[in-house]
């Protein structure tokens, strides 16, 4: 999943009241807070850095979890019937 504009200034303010028309970030509220654009990719990054690692570690739990099944003797069919 791809982290947004929008998503990282709804965690930098909650509640913010903003929206965006392509590249352009439209402040309904001002921008109280003053959040600059360099905030606002900062928070991108933290953002899409803990997505991409909670994806590979749902993959390797996955992968470590097939092969303990496999390791106690079933057949990978056998694997993928109970694990879909």
């Amino acid at each position: 999943m791809i982290i947004g504009t929008l998503e990282a200034i709804m965690k930098l303010k909650p509640g913010s009241q903003v929206s965006q028309h392509g590249d352009e970030i439209i402040w309904h509220d001002d921008n109280p807070m003053n959040i600059t654009n360099q905030q606002i990719e900062d928070k991108k990054a933290e953002l899409q850095a803990a997505e991409d690692a909670r994806v590979a570690q749902e993959v390797a739990d996955k992968n470590s979890g097939n092969q303990k099944l496999l390791d106690l003797g079933l057949s990978q069919a056998e694997v993928d019937a109970l694990t879909g």
